[in-house]
């Protein structure tokens, strides 16, 4: 029987490329409430298993549920619009000449780039609402391609979470960002985590710095295959990280934040 809760099952997936495995084999579950951050160096799996958590493609081997509907067995079109996306893919779909404002509006339809359908009040105070809260609420009227990289990086988390999805995924959404942009987007999603309103989130990224506050969980990559996973503060290790980089790793933690660096020893 399933744990009540479950937002994503892998039960022994695997992915192939080219007769290269890429991925797996792995079982992962994430459950309503848990924050999870995945780590892992380039070439990891990390994409891949984003894409699978997105409902994106389907694995070569295994099996993958998502909201209770399994891969494969399930309309993908339904399940895609309970799922929230961030990635630099959507940047490159949403075209620069469309309103801050109509960017997250067109998530309920899960289309990018305002056509001939319709939005009520509702949706317009929805769409305000997320904007003020990740802090551009300003720039509803702007050009989407007249924004900095910081405050893009805000309006696509904005929009993620317009059709009010189950699971949220985002993919390196520190990446690129300056220091201040950094820690402006950390705080707001630090906000985020400890929201027990907010979705089951999955944030995917390459550095232990971008960790936000309220992370529950820990899934550390290498070769596509699970180095550890489970709860941050037993996964997270300097030991875990080592492995996984194939480097001597040091990890400090300092009021919630993590730092890395490559060990002297």
């Amino acid at each position: 029987m399933s744990p009540v809760g479950l937002v994503l099952d892998l039960q022994d997936i695997s992915v192939v490329r080219d007769e290269k495995n890429i991925l797996g084999p792995l079982s992962w579950r994430v459950l309503s409430g848990e924050r999870w951050v995945v780590l892992g160096p380039n070439g990891a799996g990390k994409s891949t298993l984003f894409a699978l958590a997105g409902a994106l493609i389907h694995p070569t081997t295994g099996t993958v549920s998502i909201l209770d509907s399994q891969m494969g067995k399930s309309d993908v079109f339904e399940l895609r619009p309970r799922i929230g996306i961030t990635s630099n893919a959507i940047v490159e779909l949403i075209p620069d000449d469309e309103t801050v404002l109509n960017v997250v509006m067109t998530s309920a339809y899960a289309i990018v780039g305002r056509w001939h359908e319709s939005y009520d009040l509702w949706d317009e105070s929805r769409a305000i609402s997320l904007l003020t809260i990740l802090g551009v609420r300003e720039f509803k009227d702007r050009l989407f391609g007249t924004l900095s990289e910081g405050e893009k990086k805000r309006v696509l988390i904005a929009r993620a979470l317009m059709p009010n999805p189950e699971l949220l995924l985002l993919d390196e959404p520190a990446a690129g960002l300056d220091l201040g942009g950094r820690e402006d987007l950390l705080q707001r999603l630090n906000a985020l985590a400890v929201d027990p309103q907010s979705p089951a989130t999955i944030i995917v990224t390459h550095h232990v710095e971008e960790i936000p506050l309220g992370t529950t969980h820990c899934l550390i990559l290498s070769n596509g295959r699970a180095i550890a996973q489970g709860l941050l503060t037993d996964v997270l290790t300097s030991s875990n990280l080592s492995k996984a980089y194939e480097i001597s790793v040091e990890l400090n933690q300092q009021s919630g934040r993590y730092f890395a660096r490559a060990s002297n020893s």
